[in-house]
């Protein structure tokens, strides 16, 4: 369940009292008059349960309630009460399928911005995956993925795609880039450092790695899973019951491969560089597609709900 706190000028009050109490779904309507300060205006608040959330807040958004006041939505983690539970059984649908647009499009937004935390965990994440990749060890390929960030731009990509905001689509197109560049050349600098402190060397790139030589050698299988990899990161943004592990998921087809890219530059290994390139672009091909085609599924579904 979503606690909606509207702030709104008193004369649009009772419009947006209108749209709560028409929504199935909504409930514990409360109006304190004049009781905000900044803005000034009144305050409303209600529960929604997350079936009916898009509903309500687009009814807000398309009278400009967000631009003239203001809009909070808070989680509710336990709600006990007979008209909870009726506003549950109003509202089509189930919670954990529901879709709530402007929840997710807040989530995806602040994975766009280029932090140094960011670049520096990408960074952490594809050295990691790259010294992996030398010892043909996949449990640092594991680690690697654990760290990688690059599911939030990916997923501020698709939604973009879905909801029409090229800034969206601009932002985490510039984030991917500019991160995997970056976590590139960190990686081909390090191995040149580990290198030079006899650590590493060629000869562990050129030999036989069964454990991981599936990372520069994309086929018909890296599409495959790259596509249930943007599936499952779609379905988790979107879930209220979203598995914590999902970036994990996302990052076993993305930040190996850029790891091996900046090995064997490091080393000149020109065929193994090209293969690693070609995995990462149909895996992040893959993810992308499968993430908007999951959108789209879910956007008309609920729509659909919303007609009966």
């Amino acid at each position: 369940m979503l606690h909606l706190r509207v702030i709104s000028p008193p004369d649009r009050t009772d419009e947006v009292v209108r749209i709560i109490e028409a929504a199935p779904g909504a409930t514990n309507l409360v109006v304190l008059p004049g009781a905000a300060r900044q803005p000034d205006g009144d305050l409303v608040l209600c529960d929604v349960v997350r079936e009916a959330g898009s509903q309500v807040l687009s009814a807000l958004r398309r009278q400009k309630i967000h631009e003239v006041g203001s809009i909070a939505v808070d989680h509710v983690d336990v709600a006990l009460s007979h008209v909870a539970t009726a506003a549950a059984d109003a509202a089509p649908g189930l919670a954990s399928d529901a879709v709530v647009w402007d929840e997710i499009e807040q989530k995806t937004g602040d994975e766009t911005e280029l932090s140094g935390t960011y670049l520096l965990m990408f960074s952490v994440a594809t050295i990691i995956a790259g010294i992996g990749v030398l010892l043909d060890q996949p449990i640092l390929i594991v680690g690697a993925m654990v760290v990688g960030p690059e599911f939030g731009p990916l997923a501020a990509l698709c939604v973009g795609i879905i909801r029409g905001r090229p800034g969206f689509i601009r932002r985490a197109s510039l984030a991917l880039v500019v991160g995997f560049l970056t976590a590139i050349v960190a990686t081909i600098g390090t191995t040149f450092l580990l290198d030079l402190a006899g650590l590493v060397e060629k000869d562990m790139l050129l030999r036989e790695r069964p454990m991981t030589d599936f990372i520069w050698r994309p086929d018909a299988l890296s599409w495959v899973v790259g596509f249930l990899a943007g599936i499952a990161g779609m379905l988790s943004l979107t879930s209220a019951k979203a598995g914590p592990l999902i970036g994990v998921l996302i990052s076993v087809t993305t930040v190996p491969a850029a790891a091996n890219i900046a090995v064997a530059l490091a080393y000149g290994v020109p065929d193994e560089a090209l293969g690693s390139a070609v995995q990462l672009l149909l895996n992040l091909a893959a993810i992308v597609t499968a993430g908007v085609l999951t959108l789209l599924t879910q956007r008309a579904f609920w729509n659909w709900k919303a007609r009966q």
